[in-house]
């Protein structure tokens, strides 16, 4: 039975990972600071959890143990990261690092974190430019696609068979912030309409967490040194995904589709509105024998039960989900009942 060493594997990417590769047949460990994190359905599965600090080599070295067959790294974010893997990377069988598509830049230099969003001649494949390496703080807006890419020239100049995945708006089950909860916080508050900027036109390619792991159990069956965007198989507008999450739900609202002069402010923001649209070409991926496991539609559904289950029962999660204030402008009711009210409709469904 081969082993599979996860790092970072109760969160998001992680977790869904270490599921394919446990129905796979894989014997899965996954590392945490924290046992109270791990997912109940993870450990019935069959996953081991080992208490590591990804930052500690020696709890790393412990973790990793005598091999693994697969290394699957979730949580490398700066180039002291990627050094700290190296050793466990060169003695796997193939490796794995979760990078990000803000790495990319276009012909200006505008990422996917900058104030203007950046606009690419089209689909984005793998050999487009990328920020310049930096040590800034990686949790800034500028920080985190310049880490990530000194953490992916560490591995790849490393000459270990270390695939990196590109992805782009993560979305699955056990997000720290699910994007969707956005749409599915209205249809629970019935919401009688959904407002959508741009006319819903705006598109940033979402990566499902189990496409994500689709994709990292083809690169452990060849390993290589190489570079490779995940996403979904199609790429919705926020248009399409609002729809996609009502239909799942069985709730009909009206679709105010706001033009460029009455999208100012908060009204009708979504976290997909980039026009021109990013998306990740999967050319390469597909080459390998890459078959996802679903489009948008298909793999957002067990993520909208989750909201949803939460929401009837799960007070502090939903509470974690609303303490940063990233949803506060996209869930502004009160300027949308104020246009409905301008305009003699009621607010209520």
């Amino acid at each position: 039975m081969p082993r599979a060493l996860v790092l970072g594997g109760t969160g998001l990417i992680g977790g869904a990972v270490a599921h394919r590769l446990l129905q796979a047949g894989w014997r899965v460990d996954v590392t945490g600071r924290d046992p109270g994190r791990m997912p109940a359905g993870l450990a019935a599965d069959g996953a081991r959890f080992t208490a590591a600090d990804r930052r500690d080599p020696e709890q790393l070295r412990a973790a990793f143990g005598t091999g693994a067959d697969l290394l699957v790294d979730c949580a490398c974010y700066t180039a002291a990261d990627a050094r700290l893997l190296l050793p466990l990377a060169q003695a796997s069988g193939s490796a794995v690092m979760i990078s990000s598509k803000a790495v990319y830049v276009d012909d200006q230099g505008r990422h996917s974190n900058s104030d203007a969003s950046p606009e690419f001649a089209g689909p984005v494949r793998e050999s487009q430019p990328t920020m310049a390496p930096s040590d800034i703080d990686f949790n800034s807006r500028e920080g985190y696609g310049a880490n990530k890419v000194a953490a992916e020239q560490v591995l790849l100049d490393s000459g270990a068979p270390v695939t990196v995945l590109r992805p782009s708006k993560v979305h699955g089950v056990g997000g720290t912030r699910p994007r969707e909860w956005m749409f599915v916080r209205r249809v629970l508050d019935r919401r009688p309409a959904v407002f959508l900027a741009r006319r819903g036109a705006g598109i940033d390619h979402p990566s499902a967490a189990a496409n994500i792991a689709a994709l990292v159990e083809t690169v452990a069956a060849v390993p290589g040194r190489r570079v490779l965007n995940s996403a979904d198989p199609d790429a919705p507008s926020g248009r399409q995904i609002a729809g996609a999450i009502a239909r799942h739900l069985d709730y009909q609202w009206e679709e105010v589709l706001l033009d460029e002069s009455e999208s100012a402010g908060t009204l009708g923001r979504h976290p997909w509105d980039s026009v021109p649209p990013i998306i990740l070409d999967m050319t390469a991926a597909s080459e390998l024998g890459y078959v996802p496991a679903g489009d948008y539609a298909t793999t957002v559904r067990a993520q909208v039960d989750w909201l949803v289950s939460a929401a009837h029962g799960d007070d502090d999660l939903v509470r974690s989900w609303m303490s940063d204030g990233f949803f506060d402008s996209l869930l502004d009711y009160a300027a949308e009942d104020r246009y409905l009210a301008e305009r003699g409709r009621s607010a209520q469904p």
